[in-house]
């Protein structure tokens, strides 16, 4: 077999990418981002009427967010021990950000893990994942080399969510280059996983398993021990559920939907800095190991880079899973009220997943990157919803707790900035066509077709030339022009997303 030690002497592109991924990852930091020169002219200020039930936000840095809620607090654990917590998830705080002794998840990380950072040659932590067992808090940690997949990822436990927590020991190595693998295979990295970025849940009977994996051999799942965190045994790597060859996906996360009955995996394919194309992709199976498929039927599983292709060939894999968002930018002309050039992300990734069992509420938690705004990034939240199909739609705004009147037919009529995501891995931006939604149930302006409101607050639209699509009404806070909105975000048959906010 072929080792990724001979391939990468053959394609030195994955070093460039790769310092690029370790460089952009960015670590913590709340509230303000800094933003550099800008390209053009934005339009001239307009201000927008005083609102008087505004929505208040306080932003914070965490790379990779993974979310747990304790009590009423939401915590979020990200790369370089970032971490932050939030009572309303609009308004965070910072818990704690880098490897250094005032860290208070693990204060002496550079002893306590040691062995870890030896191995993966780094003193640099990926995204972590802390999860609650028996009313303790395991985090599981990982670390990587990143000019290669030479990693480490282990678990350590405290007694409260906020730690310290002390090292148990390592689960997972790879990158070991002509020797054996977990699986007792000779390492292979087109096939075998870099073993970062984990993700660990209960399925709905009670069982505990370990998503993890980036890149190299794609995502992989193993079997925890439900009383101690750790892998049962003789699973060597354990499933693989997608990805290989390179292909650029990463940031797995898995939720469970007690209203349609689905494990949805999600994904981000491309790279995450700012010009990678960064964007948020959705699976789903019956089972919590998988398979998992797309709309059109595709087993994840087949999905991995061409090995006739060019290293990180995204043509292979863009075609599927169903892409929820990418980059895109609600523009706001000179007419219209606000500041700036309008709402929008670039490389919006890695996220993790939440339902409120008592709310019956989902969100979407992810790091993002800003037009015109370089490698800065933040957290945001954006609620989701299950369509009628059964598939996830991300709200196009994010989360603001809304008071304001249920949404009816006769709101939905109006004009709308129309994002159209598409499939495509690229740093382009998609910017906002102009339609209109007829209150007879047409479709007029840049795209032509027809809409239908139904119940619960589904809609359907088809519009000309683009497909049908399946999606989700609500009543949002557009940040631009400071106001709340109605807006739609809908889903095709091949995986395209469509989002409309009401101007």
């Amino acid at each position: 077999m072929t080792t990724f030690k001979n391939t990468f002497t053959k394609a030195p592109l994955w070093l460039a990418l790769n310092l690029v991924l370790v460089s952009a990852c960015g670590g913590g930091g709340s509230d303000a981002v800094t933003t550099p020169p800008t390209t053009g002219t934005p339009p001239p200020v307009v201000t927008p009427p005083p609102v008087t039930n505004a929505p208040v936000f306080t932003n914070v840095a965490v790379h990779d967010p993974s979310v747990l809620k304790v009590g009423s607090e939401f915590y979020i654990f990200g790369s370089h021990l970032a971490a932050a917590k939030s009572a309303d998830l609009q308004n965070w705080t910072l818990v704690a950000d880098g490897v250094n002794a005032s860290n208070k998840l693990m204060p002496n990380a550079a002893t306590e893990i040691k062995e870890t950072f030896d191995w993966a040659q780094t003193s640099t932590l990926w995204a972590a994942d802390v999860i609650e067992i028996g009313g303790k808090f395991y985090m599981y940690y990982n670390a990587c080399k990143g000019d290669s997949p030479r990693s480490a990822l282990g678990i350590a436990v405290a007694d409260s969510v906020e730690g310290p927590y002390k090292n148990q020991q390592l689960l997972l190595k790879s990158g070991m280059w002509g020797e054996p693998s977990e699986d007792g295979l000779i390492y292979d990295a087109t096939i075998h996983p870099n073993v970062v970025d984990p993700d660990v849940f209960f399925d709905k009977t009670g069982r505990l398993w370990m998503l993890y994996g980036s890149y190299s051999g794609g995502l992989f799942i193993l079997e925890l021990d439900k009383a101690t965190g750790i892998p049962l045994p003789d699973q060597g790597y354990g499933k693989h559920l997608m990805g290989g060859n390179h292909s650029r996906i990463e940031g797995g996360y898995v939720l469970y939907s007690p209203d349609s009955d689905y494990y949805y995996l999600f994904v981000s394919f491309g790279g995450l800095d700012a010009n990678g194309g960064y964007n948020i992709r959705v699976a789903r199976s019956s089972n919590p190991e998988g398979p998992y498929f797309d709309a059109l039927g595709n087993s994840m599983a087949d999905v991995k880079s061409n090995p006739a292709l060019p290293l990180f060939d995204d043509a292979s894999i863009a075609p599927y899973a169903e892409k929820l968002m990418g980059n895109f930018l609600f523009e706001r002309q000179s007419s219209e009220v606000g500041t700036g050039i309008g709402t929008g992300y670039v490389s919006p990734g890695h996220n993790s997943a939440y339902y409120d069992e008592s709310s019956g509420q989902y969100f979407l938690l992810f790091h993002t990157r800003f037009p015109q705004q370089g490698e800065q990034h933040q957290v945001r939240v954006h609620q989701m919803f299950i369509n009628k199909n059964g598939w996830p739609v991300v709200a196009p705004h994010r989360y603001a707790a809304n008071t304001e009147k249920a949404v009816t037919a006769e709101h939905l009529a109006g004009s709308y900035k129309l994002i159209e995501h598409g499939k495509d891995i690229s740093a382009d931006i998609k910017k906002p066509l102009s339609i209109n939604l007829l209150a007879g149930g047409s479709i007029s302006g840049d795209k032509t077709g027809s809409w239908l409101y139904g119940t619960n607050q589904q809609i359907s639209i088809n519009l000309d030339g683009s497909g049908s699509y399946e999606g989700v009404v609500s009543r949002q806070w557009h940040e631009t022009p400071a106001k709340w909105t109605v807006t739609f975000s809908a889903l095709s048959s091949e995986g395209k997303t469509v989002w409309g906010s009401q101007n």
